[in-house]
């Protein structure tokens, strides 16, 4: 049955303020600013355009056909064309059926044009500018057409970061667009410059790998201004297995194909369970509980995970225990800078400073002599770009595990950065690497958080599980767990990414109870499946090894079962300063020597500033 368009309560069209129709269902917003459409729902499925004040024609879906009567409180004498959008109660997913003459059409198209000349693809902007509902306010060109987005209540749109944040957050409500950036002369009828060098936006031409290394070098910046992985003159080839092989390099055209071309059935399925921050007393005996000796891989090895750890108020003689046990110990940056756009902006030597200075502090106060810190993984998952991978080059890390990709089926495996990423970047202002780097990418796979996957309708993925906001009783988080298990396992086997924040699990008892239940049932179960580290799963694709010959596959027999006595039962507790923390007694818990400052950026070893 086709649903009904509700009966609109007109209210008076004033071209210099917002308007709105109220309808049964809820309200429709229909802004007008000099006679220029300023909203469009993405649920739109009727148009009428107004020229002068007169409803001259109707479009619409579903069998929609509003009657001039409802556009009664438009008033006379308007100047121009207006485009009216109105919603149906129940509009999904529009079918527009043509109701204009040519000439209105290629009105609507010509202002259509006009607005998104000038903007980057998936670029929200504003058509007015102001405090209140203006700065909720946002719309997008599509390929379909215009679409719109408003800010629940509380939250502003926030023009430069392309999300909705809290109001008090929110200092440019009075731009309508992102700042417009003066763009290289790259595409030309004509060559304007010689072999190996390129055009700036003033036609100036300077050498061709200047551009997009993160320095301003044109006289107008522009060499910096496109440079996102389409665009990147110095971009990273698309894959070529013919020259990216095993051991060192693996690649695939969309990053699902399984390593050594192995069958999905021959392949064990590897689960990465992965906390990230501090390890400290607040969340050890939470470890200790799910990594308690008893829970073992089908090769009779106590199943793994990996720590993404952070400096302030780690206590790292716990970290030495869990690495004793043979966890992985990754870096999770020494000050976690809630600026999320410090981690996309920051030079590589900021981010040497925080990942190999973390890599300083946790090898030298946990007692770590093995070499085996080489992941990283950013604060809030804000990738750093190409400056982020090659700090991890030349400070020989192995692998990050960042970047996120959109959901998928089948998803995807991990993969090196020598050629492209097999995927979009995913995230709002997300800065991916575009070059060529020798470092693996531990992807983060989207997880679905759809109840019932066969009829709910779509959802965007989460990365981390602790962000998949729907999950809120234990019986949703065990049939999560299941059915992400069942995407990953049934299709190509690619590794199983659950991502945390200890705080979740020990703050949500049945959230815990369910992932303790999943996991024994899993191993009791399949004979199939190994829970192991971020290194461990790269060493497998390194070497692939059927699910008969895993069981005897030497890296994941190393610390097999650890027993014994942790290193040292009573810590220091060392109460340190530091002049890059002022004001602040901080607490530093180890089993070597307390130092005599408070390790940090400039001064990692805590012995003094370098």
């Amino acid at each position: 049955m086709k649903p009904q368009c509700s009966e609109l309560r007109a209210l008076t069209v004033v071209t210099s303020e917002l308007s709105r129709f109220e309808t049964d269902a809820g309200r429709c917003s229909i802004s007008f600013e000099n006679s220029t459409l300023i909203y469009h729902r993405k649920t739109t499925n009727w148009y009428a355009v107004v020229t002068a004040g007169t409803v001259t024609s109707v479009y619409g879906g579903f069998g929609c056909r509003p009657s001039i009567k409802d556009f009664c409180g438009v008033e006379e004498g308007l100047s121009g064309a207006l485009l009216i959008l109105a919603t149906c109660a129940f509009a999904v997913d529009a079918l527009r059926v043509k109701r204009q003459s040519d000439g209105e059409t290629k009105k609507e198209e010509s202002f259509e044009q006009e607005l998104c000349k000038d903007k980057d693809a998936g670029e929200w902007f504003r058509l007015v500018a102001g405090d209140g509902d203006n700065c909720r306010d946002v719309i997008q060109c599509t390929s379909s057409g215009l679409q719109a987005i408003r800010c629940p209540a509380g939250l502003y749109f926030d023009i430069e970061k392309q999300t909705c944040d809290w109001k008090d957050s929110v200092k440019n409500c009075k731009l309508k667009n992102k700042e417009r950036r003066v763009r290289p002369l790259l595409i030309t009828d004509e060559p304007l410059c010689p072999d190996g060098s390129l055009a700036c936006g003033d036609g100036v031409c300077i050498e061709r790998g200047l551009f997009c290394n993160g320095e301003k070098d044109c006289a107008d910046g522009s060499d910096e201004n496109t440079c996102d992985i389409d665009n990147d003159p110095n971009r990273a080839p698309p894959c070529d297995p013919a020259v990216c092989v095993l051991p060192d390099c693996f690649c695939s055209e969309d990053g699902t194909t399984i390593p050594g071309d192995l069958p999905a059935k021959d392949v064990p399925q590897m689960i990465t369970i992965t906390f990230d921050d501090a390890i400290n007393n607040n969340n050890i005996e939470l470890y200790k509980e799910i990594f308690n000796g008893n829970r073992k891989n089908p090769n009779g090895c106590d199943i793994k995970t990996t720590f993404f750890v952070s400096h302030k108020y780690t206590n790292y003689s716990a970290v030495q225990e869990m690495h004793r046990k043979g966890h992985e110990i990754a870096v999770h940056s020494i000050t976690h800078n809630d600026d999320e756009r410090f981690w996309s902006n920051a030079t590589v030597d900021d981010w040497a400073k925080e990942m190999a200075g973390m890599r300083i502090i946790v090898e030298k106060y946990a007692n770590l002599t093995d070499n085996s810190v080489v992941g990283v993984r950013a604060p809030y998952l804000r990738v750093g770009g190409n400056n982020q991978f090659t700090m991890m080059e030349e400070q020989a890390f192995l692998y990050d595990s960042t970047i996120t990709s959109p959901l998928s089926n089948p998803p995807l495996w991990p993969y090196t950065m020598y050629f492209r990423m097999p995927h979009r970047c995913h995230g709002n202002l997300q800065s991916c690497p575009t070059r060529s780097h020798a470092v693996w990418e531990m992807v983060l796979n989207e997880l679905d958080r759809r109840e019932d996957p066969n009829s709910d309708e779509y959802l965007p993925g989460c990365a981390m599980v602790d962000s998949c906001s729907n999950i809120v009783t234990g019986d949703q988080f065990y049939n999560f767990l299941n059915h992400n298990f069942d995407r990953h396992y049934e299709e190509n086997r690619a590794p199983l990414g659950l991502y945390f924040h200890a705080a979740w699990l020990k703050n949500n008892p049945e959230f815990l109870d369910a992932f303790l239940y999943w996991i024994d049932e899993v191993l009791a179960n399949h004979n199939d499946v190994y829970f192991v580290t971020m290194t461990q799963v790269i060493q497998w694709i390194q070497n692939p090894r059927t699910v008969t010959e895993s069981k005897n596959f030497d890296p994941w027999r190393e610390k097999c079962v650890v027993e014994g006595i942790p290193n040292c039962w009573v810590p220091h507790s060392c109460r340190l300063t530091s002049k890059e923390v002022p004001g602040e007694t901080i607490n530093l818990q180890t089993c070597v020597r307390c130092p005599n400052n408070y390790p940090w950026l400039n001064d990692p070893t805590g012995d003094g500033f370098f």
